[in-house]
């Protein structure tokens, strides 16, 4: 996450709020009370659940099923010039303690790209996509680290126990030598093939994957092989 979080009172102007990110080159802001408490986030780029809301030339049709009051929040929002006129409120936080994984599936499922982190009632941080990007890449930078083959095959097995979840009907034998590995086997669905290579590619010490496994339509009997190298 970027820390520490520089953090926009609601009642301050809308030009404040474009100046302290152009100071501080950031593309959002929390938004706090004055005792520091978080009640929205302002950005550069429109809140997605606003955005086609707030545009103008709605369609008479779309007017007739609009209340007066909608259509007064509807202006405010954009041309307000407090922060708090023009922010998302109700926003979504996370703790410093999260997991990578599950703030990339809030600001998946949330379509949102900035995550305030919060603790103990404060705003402490700000975690973006651009964050997430710079976490991920030494992960896959180290990739190819130095690994032996007996652990590069047990990890490639494990992944395939935890998070693949086989069956009984789909039989896939890992071969390492050297870190390249050779998958071999079938399976029933082309989706698991192609999430079996992925596991592979994706443990630590790999250096390269040979891809022999069949797919085999469980019912119908036709072999699909596979593409080729």
């Amino acid at each position: 996450m970027t820390s520490p979080a520089v953090c926009v009172e609601s009642t301050r102007s809308l030009a404040d709020a474009i100046g302290l990110m152009l100071t501080n080159r950031v593309n959002a802001l929390p938004v706090v009370t004055e005792n520091g408490l978080l009640v929205g986030v302002v950005t550069e780029r429109p809140d997605p659940r606003n955005e086609l809301e707030t545009r103008s030339g709605h369609g008479r049709l779309a007017d007739l099923f609009r209340s007066s009051g909608r259509q007064a929040s509807e202006y405010v929002h954009s041309h307000g010039r407090k922060v708090f006129d023009i922010m998302s409120d109700q926003p979504v936080s996370v703790e410093p303690g999260t997991v990578l994984r599950d703030a990339v599936e809030v600001l998946l499922l949330r379509n949102i790209r900035h995550l305030p982190v919060v603790e103990n009632n404060r705003v402490v941080g700000m975690v973006s996509r651009t964050d997430v990007l710079r976490a991920l890449l030494p992960l896959i930078a180290d990739k190819t680290a130095p690994s032996d083959d007996q652990t590069i095959r047990a990890s490639i097995l494990k992944e395939y126990q935890d998070e693949l979840r086989l069956g009984v009907r789909n039989i896939i034998s890992v071969e390492v030598h050297d870190g390249k590995v050779e998958l071999n086997g079938t399976v029933t669905d082309e989706r698991m093939h192609a999430a079996a290579r992925v596991a592979a590619e994706n443990v630590r010490g790999v250096v390269s994957v040979a891809d022999h496994i069949t797919c085999v339509e469980p019912f119908e009997g036709v072999t699909i092989p596979p593409p080729p190298l």
